[in-house]
């Protein structure tokens, strides 16, 4: 069974007597454990569909299936048991507490997940152990992200949602990122999901869901994705 199915999704926003279909009826299916990129331009609906996943947002029509369950319809109340149980964000802003150090803006996934694994082990494999006690101000940007991505993962999500992670990084810190979330796919068997309008990502995915005027205009799985180190950047 595949672990995320959307079928004939759509989500229109209304302005007044505007209408705005941010996505289309949509279809899709994600197996477990794969790295996945959403590739298109600005205001092809790729973070729509990113909040509908994770549970932001809910669609106008059409189900959304996670792990067999249908996540379309929840109430808040039920939508915010499933964000804080099945998914983990990480954003191209770090949206990390600057009054807390890195050990400690970590650990606040333990309020609400269940199962939550270490902080410290976590911090260990973004290679932040020096950095336990420092504050977000005395981390560079890149160290900032992995901080994020220490956090997302400490959750012990199934799902690993990331909306352009290094879209606020220099080239040489956002491979650093890929590299290190396309290992946390590998080692852990998340199904790593990332929205971007970057085609060199979309090298080292095993699958790329191409979108554009709210609609998947391809769904391509790729058998031999690149390393980062493969891509020429």
């Amino acid at each position: 069974m595949p672990i995320v199915e959307f079928k004939n999704v759509s989500r229109v926003y209304k302005s007044g007597d505007h209408e705005l279909k941010a996505l289309d009826g949509v279809n899709f299916s994600l197996e477990e454990g794969k790295f996945v990129v959403i590739l298109g331009p600005s205001g092809a609906g790729k973070s729509t569909l990113l909040n509908l996943l994770g549970g932001l947002d809910s669609p106008t029509s059409g189900k959304i299936y996670v792990e067999g369950k249908d996540i379309s319809a929840l109430s808040n109340d039920r939508l915010a048991e499933y964000r804080a149980a099945t998914v983990g964000f990480v954003f191209q802003f770090y949206n990390l507490v600057p009054t807390l150090t890195v050990k400690e803006n970590v650990a606040l996934v333990k309020e609400i997940a269940s199962d939550a694994l270490s902080s410290e082990e976590m911090i260990a494999e973004v290679g932040l152990s020096n950095h336990l006690n420092n504050f977000p101000s005395e981390l560079s940007g890149g160290e900032q992200q992995r901080v994020s991505i220490a956090r997302a993962l400490a959750k012990n999500p199934k799902i690993l949602l990331c909306d352009e992670p290094t879209g606020a990084l220099d080239s040489e810190t956002g491979v650093m990122v890929l590299k290190l979330l396309l290992s946390m796919a590998r080692s852990y068997g998340k199904t790593i999901v990332i929205v971007t309008h970057n085609q060199n990502i979309a090298k080292m995915a095993d699958v790329v869901i191409r979108v554009k005027n709210g609609k998947i205009r391809s769904l391509e799985e790729q058998p031999n994705p690149m390393s980062a180190d493969e891509v020429e950047w």
